[in-house]
């Protein structure tokens, strides 16, 4: 059988899958995981890791010598892996807030991301074809990642014009590292909202001043902004004015009911939404990726034999991809065995983990496309891969419910809480990941690199993630402990959406779920997706039912800034063609400088993170004090304002310059 290795033989030597890239790799996974773990768990987001990697490998490889683009773009590849693979926290602390692990069994954790995570990578290999290669999803942070590396490698390479493509990521860059240093500072709000009645109920408006939140709109596209809005307009003028409708006495405090209720109720008719969505994503998508997985096996065929293939179209042969599925069955058997164990469940053990490996390999596929769909839409940072882990742990609970029934051992029923949550952090470990991969394997195929390399690298990175992401655990529970769980001091972590996902199961087992939400979010999104339909067959617009979920399951604070950037790439587009002169090189500029955005504001996003956990304070670079609040709000949306226009004037500018020797020869 031909080995990879033989196929390649011919192909020119180009540095790409190195033993330095992937030390590299690993140091920087160090950080970005541990940064994203402690984010995660206080605040209930985490960040994106590909770009900053990818600024951070090209810093340190320009000095060694032979250093190639495809060799960058493996070390973002398994940093950003081990990154993502950090979600694994929106669920696994659940186990300590019920009361069933006072502490992360080490290796038990490891094993839960590291499985779930390989099998993430494993799915994600036919779906290359299907969502990659076979359609015109916008990658907004892939895109920006590869943009980021060709920028960096034609910089040393002295390409025409390349000077001014780095100055437009470097000024983006800029702007947006500093503007968020101002915020830390206190001296402007990062986030603005109101909150006010409507009629009898309430709503909010809020935003999160976040130019990287800008440059995702840049990239994106009005459609998807657009399906945002309306996501958006649905929650808090419609669900959120009637779900609190006269539950506001006179002289409560509005903010506290609206904040409630749109965590306890509008964003699970969100969670209908996006469940009823993924379902009809997977349907249309089913095609492609059954064509996705035959085109693998052909190309495994003529591996073996002997054809040579485009380095570009090697995937990882389709035998081991199903190998890898089948053997890591295994695993996960012992894994579910042990667990299942240490529970005071009765009987039926061997019918419970039969039961649950079937439901690991189905939903685990059908997660792994919609989250890759997802991040194809919007970008990995912005998907709400939460919302998935919600559907997981319902759907897990009620097959344990179908197999057990309900208990009056309170015992029994934390056991079968305790299980359906383990169950869940492995797929969800599925889901993250391939939620991650396709924007990375987007930037492969943008900068040439080989799929099966990265594919290789992907592995490595949730390896690293995985060894690292317990400690790490670990420690921040020994030191702070999570809101809720026993024994939790002052200073314990939030983590809201392990804090949900346990009260679903809780809720399911218990048989006091409100179903009735998750369905109107279902009907919401059916109707949202006849629209669609409608749309699409007479006229030339869309409207992307997932979007539309999306928008109605994020908070506005992130839902309303992204159209804002799409409306402003729009605008930046259309100037663009009216210029005339060279249009793409025009339009390149605005998209550099976007990604710029995102790279400069996800930079500081890590350099804070390490000052908050180092100091133990939640400001530790705050200069003024709660007093300054409203004058910060206030100098926050101005100069928020201002700066977005400051940027987009002096790319309008800078690019309609002519193009002298200095940008030529950097």
């Amino acid at each position: 059988m031909a080995k990879l290795d033989d196929v390649e033989a011919t192909a020119p030597s180009i540095r790409e899958l190195t033993v330095r890239g992937v030390v590299l790799g690993g140091v920087i996974t160090l950080v970005f995981t541990a940064a994203n773990v402690y984010l995660g768990l206080k605040v209930g987001l985490t960040f994106a890791t590909a770009i900053p990697a990818a600024v951070i490998s090209m810093a340190i490889l320009r000095y060694f010598r032979g250093h190639t683009i495809l060799e960058n773009n493996i070390v973002q590849t398994i940093a950003s892996a081990a990154g993502t693979l950090a979600a694994i926290i929106f669920v696994l602390p659940g186990l300590i807030m019920i009361g069933w692990w006072t502490g992360f069994p080490y290796w038990i954790t490891v094993a839960v991301c590291i499985v779930g995570g390989v099998l993430g990578v494993m799915y994600s290999v036919p779906l290359r074809r299907a969502l990659v290669t076979g359609s015109d999803l916008p990658y907004p942070e892939g895109v920006a990642a590869a943009e980021v590396l060709k920028v960096g490698e034609a910089a040393e390479d002295g390409g025409e014009g390349n000077r001014r493509s780095l100055r437009a990521i470097l000024t983006g860059s800029l702007v947006a590292a500093g503007f968020s240093l101002l915020a830390a500072t206190k001296a402007i709000l990062s986030d603005v909202s109101t909150y006010f009645r409507i009629g009898a109920g309430g709503s909010t408006v809020g935003a999160s001043l976040s130019l990287a939140l800008i440059g995702v709109g840049h990239l994106v596209g009005v459609t998807v902004g657009f399906a945002m809005i309306v996501g958006l307009v649905i929650s808090y003028f419609v669900l959120l004015p009637t779900l609190t409708w006269n539950d506001i006495p006179s002289g409560a405090d509005v903010s506290e009911i609206v904040s409630s209720t749109f965590s306890t109720d509008v964003r699970f008719v969100g969670a209908g939404a996006i469940a009823i969505a993924a379902i009809w994503t997977l349907l249309k998508i089913v095609g492609p990726i059954v064509r996705g997985i035959r085109a693998a096996a052909v190309s495994s065929r003529a591996r073996r034999g002997g054809e040579r293939l485009e380095l570009v179209e090697r995937d990882l042969p389709i035998w081991i991809v199903g190998g890898t599925i089948a053997v890591s069955l295994l695993p996960i058997g012992l894994l579910l065995w042990w667990f299942l164990d240490s529970t005071e469940i009765a009987g039926k053990g061997p019918l419970t983990i039969v039961v649950t490996l079937l439901f690991v390999v189905v939903i685990g596929a059908v997660l792994a496309s919609v989250a890759g769909y997802m991040a194809g839409l919007i970008g990995s940072s912005n998907s709400p891969i939460s919302g998935l882990g919600i559907l997981v742990v319902v759907i897990a609970s009620l097959v344990l419910v179908l197999v057990h029934g309900r208990s009056d051992d309170p015992a029994q029923t934390l056991g079968l809480v305790a299980y359906a949550l383990f169950a869940t952090a492995i797929v969800f470990g599925i889901a993250t990941i391939s939620n991650d991969n396709l924007q990375d394997l987007k930037t492969g195929q943008l900068v040439g690199a080989t799929p099966w390399r990265q594919q290789v690298a992907l592995v490595i990175g949730v390896v690293f993630g995985g060894l690292v992401i317990p400690p790490v655990l670990g420690l921040l529970n020994t030191a702070f402990g999570f809101i809720g769980a026993p024994g939790a001091g002052e200073n314990a972590l939030a983590a809201p959406q392990a804090a949900l996902i346990s009260s679903l199961a809780k809720g399911v087992f218990g048989g006091d779920l409100n179903w009735g939400l998750l369905g109107l979010g279902a009907a919401i999104g059916a109707v949202v997706i006849l629209v669609d339909e409608l749309l699409k067959r007479s006229t030339r617009f869309a409207l992307p039912p997932l979007a539309v979920g999306m928008g109605m399951y994020l908070p506005m604070s992130l839902t309303l800034i992204i159209p804002i950037g799409a409306l402003l790439g729009r605008y930046y587009d259309k100037w663009s063609e009216r210029a005339g002169g060279d249009v793409e090189q025009k339009k390149r500029l605005g998209v550099l400088m976007a990604t710029g955005l995102i790279v400069g504001e996800s930079l500081f996003g890590v350099v804070f993170a390490g000052i908050v956990a180092s100091s133990g304070s939640d400001a530790p670079l705050a200069l003024v004090g709660e007093g300054f609040a409203s004058w910060a709000e206030i100098l926050g949306v101005v100069l928020f304002v201002a700066v977005i226009a400051g940027l987009y004037k002096w790319t309008r500018r800078y690019a309609n310059s002519p193009v002298t020797a200095g940008d030529r020869n950097p």
